[in-house]
């Protein structure tokens, strides 16, 4: 059992930011994701594309605010459960609650903050028969590269035309036997270095580029051997033993729309003249995930009610205790690993 004080459903930029407010009030943090990676939308959809409406930032890319999220809270030393779908809660009498994944992992926590952005991510799955059958149990298909060591030595088909597919082409090509990238157009969408990198990759041979081009079928009994291919109207055969068709994520508020929490056009409504909690006492909802009067998807609005909504958890698990709102310029900060950032000191020296 994974015990902590708030656990965070969602481990996107409006979640990270949570751990630092909360590692500021001295409230230890664990996060829950159904990505292999921390980071959301940011990492999963447009890790190299800028964002400018980021304070202080003229331009960040979205890969590198994640890169700078995680930095700012590793002092605080957030636990991670990534991979994995929050699926069941249980409210105890004492006021706090389990929360189970998909996979059976059990968390226990004072207070929970559905950070989850616009929900669960689904991968886009392409309309092939028996694909169901490829996806268990290894047998092929896989939409998310967990682990790029699985791959090594191994004969790789991606499919898609997205920062996604051109980023894995790129580092499975030092890792896989083969790589082949399949896009139904010649054009790609994604950073221009990227493509650029492909480019070359195809030109030295590394990575093997079949446009404009869909995959229509499979072949294997057990598991995936061959992929069919349609090209300009002729068909082609792959051997293949991994097909990573990445096509994009579709968002769902999944299982927590069974929580028993106030849901408005897909989303949670929560009590934004206070502090962001929903209908259910301990439970809140921040970021894109949430629904009120006046509403705005953006981070850092998103930042903005991870602030509120950690003092109101601080003064909620801490009855009677006033909590002294201290800037960090004044009072530093304390990790839990026992590090500690402050400003330097006034040198205190007379003038002759």
């Amino acid at each position: 059992m994974i015990q902590t004080d708030i656990l965070i459903i969602g481990a996107g930029p409006t979640g990270l930011f949570t751990v630092f407010e909360a590692g500021l009030l001295q409230l230890k943090c664990h996060i829950i994701d159904a990505l292999p990676q921390p980071g959301g939308q940011l990492a999963e959809l447009y890790p190299k594309k800028p964002i400018f409406d980021i304070p202080g930032y003229p331009s960040v890319m979205a890969g590198d605010l994640v890169t700078n999220l995680m930095e700012q809270i590793k002092q605080f030393q957030p636990g991670f459960t990534l991979g994995e779908t929050a699926e069941t809660i249980e409210k105890l009498e004492d006021g706090t609650f389990i929360v189970t994944t998909k996979e059976g992992t059990k968390h226990q926590a004072k207070a929970i903050a559905i950070a989850g952005g616009l929900g669960t991510f689904e991968p886009r799955k392409p309309l092939l028969k028996d694909i169901e059958f490829y996806e268990k149990e290894d047998r092929g298909v896989d939409y998310f590269v967990k682990d790029p060591e699985k791959y090594r030595g191994k004969n790789i088909v991606i499919a898609g035309g997205g920062d996604s597919a051109l980023d894995w082409s790129i580092f499975l090509a030092n890792v896989a036997e083969s790589v082949t990238l399949v896009h139904r157009r010649n054009e790609f969408r994604g950073a221009l270095d990227s493509v650029e990198k492909v480019q070359e990759l195809k030109n030295a041979g590394k990575v093997k580029l079949i446009t404009p081009a869909e995959v229509i079928g499979f072949k294997g009994s057990e598991r995936i051997e061959s992929l069919d291919i349609e090209i300009n109207g002729a068909r082609m055969n792959v051997p293949t033993d991994y097909f990573i068709p990445l096509f994009g994520l579709t968002p769902k508020l999944g299982p927590i729309a069974n929580w028993g929490l106030e849901i408005e056009k897909n989303a949670i409504k929560v009590n934004n003249a206070l502090d962001y909690q929903t209908n259910i006492e301990g439970i809140y909802a921040i970021g894109d995930v949430n629904i009120y009067p006046g509403k705005l998807k953006l981070i850092l609005c998103g930042f903005h009610e991870a602030t509120l909504m950690c003092q109101s958890i601080y003064n909620r698990l801490n009855p009677g205790k006033r909590y002294v709102l201290k800037y960090t310029t004044v009072s530093g900060i304390d990790g839990f690993d026992g590090t500690r950032k402050e400003a330097e000191k006034a040198v205190v020296k007379s003038i002759d």
